[in-house]
């Protein structure tokens, strides 16, 4: 996101009550990029790239399209905001119906490699008119043009951006964007800019292109592909843009097909599973390092940003595949064995892992808990990070048939046990660090969850058993240390303890200690008092955070008591669909592990997980109409934040292979 746009942005929504201005919002539209491209596609039909972290490169920063009546060259009609959109089929092949003076327009757009396409298909007597502005290496200026008749070349150093049409363009040309006096001015300027009359040269020097493209047979295209000029050839990046505008739309169909990875069974929540696996294929780079979501605040105006891979959401993510692949053979094997890889590369020396890498390449990107890089103490490390890639390893670990991966695991899992070994307290608890929602320090109930997720993991693998019984003994002193975060008097296990005090305010993080005593009781089983306190823990939980808003349909979840972050003009905590998710995952969890105990209260935290379940499946209200789970919803309904957000989707599949388990509840 360039600052025009961003400006542009603010001056529209400076004063909205749940927008925050200067933004780039994916909260409606969809996406498509199966492969190196992770291009949305708004309701208006107009594309936007968000795949930098995903490939390295930038691509379109806005566009535009519109129809207007052949002959005519005055009265273009814009494609409007809030057209009909679908997925057509399992993959990412985005439909977008616009209704025109003219006669309707229907856009198939779809990512394919390191190129993008748009088909339009019309029976009206019109013609195609493009606005694309293209940001190659991240830049809005001492951008450049070359023109190769029928294509357009956009550069500044490194990466090259092609645009092509098919049919080739009647006419195209570059344009200039906003000047100092329009960005500084109190209106919005409408794009494209008119052509600049008097400096014959700035249309070669910018990003931005106009075109018109007449419709032959009722189709037209128009499309564009991202190349590194150090790796690709100019000639043959230009055969292979024509080449991508010259599909039609069955071979479209076929490759969007070709894109989806798995095999979804038959099941009552078949569309929720595929479109959770979609989503997660959209976030993943070559590596396999997924992104939390798309980044839609890149100035970090309002957080510290989403394009990144977090190890904690996507160890989380990697164990909720591996987990719903083992129930439903979902055919993902390829996926785990990039993950495993992906953390083996990017460990670190001491056996912990970075707070965030750009999924690219693995490298170091900006964050604020890198304690462990810095001359700091472990308060700002994310300590639950390391714990989540050790559960997923160690789970990995015993199915990977490749006996060299099989090798670098077992050398990762012995430096990680180290280094979680290092974070824990003599008293069972991790020590003082940052938790999960990265807002705090304090020693939490989340990372004491993730710990004993993590060494009883590692305990039941077939590791060497100078490692498992060394995991096997840590997981009981946590076991036995979690008891000091009991709060008595609220019924729960505490947020954390923060200088020496408890924190006992309810956490929807919290509830990962269902899943954690799930694992823990494989390698020894709960007793009867811990199982007393985590059905009052999940009970407390549930009631304590449990927001329904009078005026909307949105009901779930909120993130934690008192949490005011991202609230704009709304007075209470905001319900995010990651809490809400969690607290289905947890009660399933709790159900199957009271099942496995014989325990009658099963039924009961089976319903309530299905109910919350409920409400963020495809037609439930925490589900945005476009099938996406956004990270948060105002009181009012409207989506906000990341969407969509990789976690919330992970929870959602694992839940629902839980609940598809026939063991789930009788006794596994």
């Amino acid at each position: 996101m360039q600052l025009r746009d961003a400006l542009a942005d603010y001056k529209r929504h400076a004063d909205h009550p749940t927008r925050f201005p200067g933004e780039r919002r994916t909260t409606s539209g969809l996406f498509s990029g199966l492969g190196s491209r992770l291009v949305h596609v708004e309701t208006d039909g107009s594309l936007r790239d968000f795949g930098y972290p995903l490939s390295g490169r930038w691509g379109v920063e806005r566009s535009r399209f519109g129809v207007r009546p052949v002959g005519d060259d005055a009265g273009v009609y814009w494609f409007n905001e809030g057209a009909n959109q679908s997925y057509a089929g399992d993959g990412a092949l985005v439909v977008t119906e616009h209704e025109t003076p003219h006669g309707g327009v229907t856009q198939y757009d779809l990512a394919i490699d390191d190129g993008h396409v748009s088909r339009f298909e019309t029976d009206a007597d019109v013609e195609l008119v493009a606005f694309v502005h293209f940001q190659p290496d991240g830049r809005d200026t001492l951008v450049g043009q070359l023109t190769h008749g029928d294509a357009v070349e956009a550069y500044h150093a490194e990466e090259h951006d092609f645009l092509a049409s098919s049919p080739g363009f009647d006419h195209v040309e570059g344009r200039v964007p906003e000047g100092f006096d329009e960005l500084l001015s109190e209106g919005e300027v409408e794009l494209p800019r008119p052509r600049t009359d008097d400096c014959y040269e700035e249309g070669q020097l910018s990003g931005a292109i106009v075109g018109t493209v007449p419709f032959e047979s009722g189709a037209a295209a128009v499309g564009h592909l991202l190349t590194d000029d150090t790796e690709t050839g100019r000639e043959d990046a230009l055969e292979r843009v024509r080449g991508l505008v010259a599909r039609d739309l069955d071979d479209l169909r076929e490759r969007a097909a070709g894109q989806v990875e798995g095999a979804v069974p038959d099941h009552a929540e078949s569309a929720a599973m595929r479109a959770d696996i979609r989503v997660l294929s959209l976030l993943s780079g070559a590596l396999g390092l997924r992104i939390a979501g798309p980044d839609f605040d890149p100035y970090y105006a309002y957080s510290g940003g989403y394009g990144y891979t977090w190890f904690r959401d996507d160890a989380e993510i990697s164990t909720f595949l591996f987990e719903s692949d083992e129930r439903l053979d979902l055919g993902l094997d390829a996926w785990h064995e990039q993950s495993a890889r992906a953390y083996c590369r990017t460990q670190r020396k001491d056996g912990s892992w970075p707070h965030r890498v750009w999924p690219f390449d693995g490298s170091l990107a900006p964050g604020w808990a890198n304690a462990r890089l810095e001359s700091g103490d472990d308060a700002d490390y994310q300590a639950d990070q390391t714990g989540s890639v050790i559960a997923f390893l160690a789970a990995y670990h015993d199915r990977c048939a490749d006996d060299d991966l099989r090798a670098d695991i077992e050398e990762t899992l012995a430096r990680a046990l180290d280094s979680l070994d290092d974070t824990l307290g003599d008293d069972g608890l991790p020590v003082d660090c940052q938790n999960a929602w990265e807002n705090m320090t304090g020693r939490f109930s989340h990372t004491a969850a993730t710990f004993l997720e993590a060494y009883a993991a590692l305990a039941l693998s077939d590791l060497d058993s100078a490692l498992t019984d060394r995991a096997a003994a840590r997981a009981r002193e946590v076991y036995e240390g979690i008891d000091r975060l009991w709060s008595e008097g609220r019924g729960c296990y505490a947020l954390r303890v923060a200088d020496g005090e408890l924190d006992d305010r309810y956490d929807s993080a919290a509830l990962a200690l269902a899943s954690a005593h799930r694992t823990y009781d494989r390698l020894e089983a709960v007793d009867d008092d811990r199982l007393d306190r985590l059905v009052r823990h999940v009970e407390s939980v549930f009631d304590g955070l449990w927001h329904d808003p009078d005026d909307s349909d949105v009901k779930g979840l909120v993130r934690f008591e008192g949490d005011d972050w991202r609230t704009r003009e709304q007075s209470s905590e905001k319900i995010w669909t990651v809490s809400t998710a969690w607290g289905a995952n947890a009660g399933v969890e709790l159900a199957a592990l009271l099942a496995a105990h014989g325990d009658d209260r099963a039924e009961k935290f089976a319903d309530e997980g299905r109910a919350l379940l409920d409400l963020v499946l495809p037609d439930g209200p925490l589900c945005t109409d476009e099938g996406y789970l956004a990270e948060q919803f105002f009181d009012d309904g409207t989506p906000d934040s990341a969407t969509p957000l990789g976690w919330p989707h992970a929870l959602r599949l694992a839940t629902l292979a839980t609940l598809d388990a026939d063991d789930a509840f009788g006794g596994a």
